[in-house]
């Protein structure tokens, strides 16, 4: 039960920073996720309402499924052909990283040197998510985009394994090279070994019961959303990586789906769905429970000396990972200066970086410690999406603003609407099916008002169902206007390319209309 309420408050306060941010565009809902979690945590009542953080309940049910649909929107080709890239970027550049922050925490900050390797470990996983919505609306350089989106993808298991070395090296005195490079590549390998042959098996199980008389939607949906859990599970359970697992899986998931546009039509539209859905839901709770844990650690302690020690600990591992992620891009993947520079900041910090600081043990570290460790990570957090927010204004160009798009996209549906409602006029149709059919094209064009739409929703509860010759009319007028519609838009959309976006969009949302038209009514 307290899981369940938990999970129940975090959904509603992630629904509720999702319409804040729809309403301040300028602001990425990562930071009203933060604000409001830090509102929960302010206010008792709240508080007392989400339970003690769980690390591992945290990375399965949250972090797995964000990571396995991270991995369905790249394609694995891309990946085998930046295979090099990606290797030198989560390896070698993330130990450098740990390295030059590790040592610079100790001899900056008097953190001992396992400590300061701890806090310089959780650093180095970096978060696509978080990275997009510090660049909305910004234009990034596609080569640095590409190089961010596959580090992200794949730089957690490092940050995991070298976590585990610094615990180690924090309890025992020592560090055993041997064991951490092995520890490496069995987790990496291996995990990257179970997710294709998970993510294999379940893909010829589910094309099997596509092509059979068994096959069923929502059958295909509840596999596919359980797949990252259980696949996390197993790994974990079997000692390789499981952030590996999950994202390879969805690598391949990629590849099924665009084989399956014509073959399995509904299910790929309900998975892109679906992956939209949980990832703005879970990527908000992760912010959520950011501030969460901000406010509990810093109770009772903001005016003492712990407040500045996070602070300083938190700016030198920012500045310590911005410094090698600059030279890596300019000396190793040859870079321009502006790439370099849109790269180093471009390494934005979320989830994974979180939850790594959230696996410790208080009990391991000790409370001054612990709390030096969650602290930290958070101001470096903060300043890893705070900072290019603001360098990013200065240094990319921008795309068309939300607040014009909407502005043009309004007067395009307006016309759009209006030519299929000229076309409807002109039609013989019965006088009910006719006002139906305008009154429903008034409401894509969005003219009509909540309180008319409620008076005519209670006005219809009680009248009679269209004969079956009346919606047969209905769906030939419907079908007409929205051929015209999209004759519109596919015009448009060759003069105005700077709003294809927003147009394409817009098409789609036609076409789902017209599928939902062809769906018989229930008697």
């Amino acid at each position: 039960m307290e899981l369940m309420i938990s999970t129940f408050t975090l959904a509603i306060a992630a629904a509720i920073s999702i319409i804040i941010a729809q309403a301040i565009d300028k602001v990425s809902v990562n930071y009203i996720s933060m604000i409001i979690g830090i509102i929960i945590g302010l206010i008792p009542f709240l508080n007392q309402q989400i339970a003690s953080f769980d690390s591992e309940i945290f990375m399965e049910l949250i972090v797995a499924p964000l990571l396995f649909f991270e991995g369905q929107k790249t394609r694995i080709h891309n990946v085998g052909r930046r295979i090099k890239e990606i290797i030198g970027l989560t390896i070698i550049m993330v130990l450098l990283a740990l390295i030059v922050s590790g040592f610079s925490i100790h001899l900056l900050a008097d953190v001992s040197l396992p400590l300061a390797f701890i806090i310089g470990s959780i650093s180095t996983p970096t978060d696509t998510t978080a990275s997009e919505a510090v660049t909305n609306g910004l234009r990034m350089p596609r080569r640095v985009t590409s190089a961010l989106k596959a580090e992200s993808l794949f730089n957690d298991a490092s940050g995991i394994i070298l976590l585990n070395m610094s615990l180690l090296w924090f309890a025992n005195g020592y560090i055993n090279y041997g064991q951490t490079i092995q520890d490496f590549c069995i987790s990496s390998i291996g995990g990257a070994i179970l997710g294709f042959a998970v993510a294999w098996v379940i893909i010829i199980f589910r094309q099997t019961l596509v092509r059979s008389r068994f096959n069923s939607l929502n059958a295909q949906n509840l596999i596919y959303i359980l797949t990252p859990l259980a696949l996390y599970a197993l790994a974990e359970h079997l000692h390789v990586s499981g952030i590996i697992a999950v994202v390879v899986a969805g690598l391949l998931h990629n590849a099924e789906s665009q084989q399956s546009l014509l073959l399995n039509s509904r299910q790929v539209h309900m998975s892109q769905d679906l992956q939209n859905l949980i990832s703005d839901i879970f990527n908000s709770m992760v912010f959520i429970i950011l501030g969460l844990m901000m406010v509990r650690i810093s109770r009772n302690k903001l005016f003492n000396g712990d407040l500045a020690k996070w602070i300083i600990v938190g700016i030198i591992v920012y500045l310590a990972n911005l410094l090698v992620r600059y030279l890596y891009g300019r000396l190793i993947i040859r870079y321009d200066r502006r790439e370099s520079i849109v790269f180093s900041f471009g390494g934005i910090h979320g989830a994974v970086t979180l939850a790594l600081a959230l696996t410790i043990s208080v009990d391991f570290l000790g409370s001054q410690s612990y709390n030096l460790v969650i602290m930290s990570e958070a101001v470096l957090i903060i300043l890893s999406m705070l900072v290019p927010t603001i360098v990013f204004q200065f240094i990319l160009p921008h795309n068309v603003s939300d607040e014009e798009a909407h502005i043009v996209m309004d007067k395009i549906r307006s016309e759009m609407v209006k030519r299929a409602l000229v076309a409807v006029h002109k039609m013989y149709l019965p006088q009910r099916v006719k006002r139906h059919v305008i009154y429903t094209l008034l409401n894509q064009k969005r003219v009509v008002k909540t309180r008319e739409y409620m008076r005519v929703l209670l006005k219809t509860i009680d009248q009679p169902n269209l004969s079956k010759s009346e919606q047969y009319l209905q769906r030939l007028a419907f079908f007409r206007a929205f051929a015209i519609e999209r004759e519109y838009l596919e015009m448009i959309g060759q003069k105005e390319g700077k709003y294809r976006t927003y147009i394409l969009n817009l098409y789609n949302d036609v076409l789902l209309a017209e599928s939902l038209i062809i769906e018989p009514e229930d008697e």
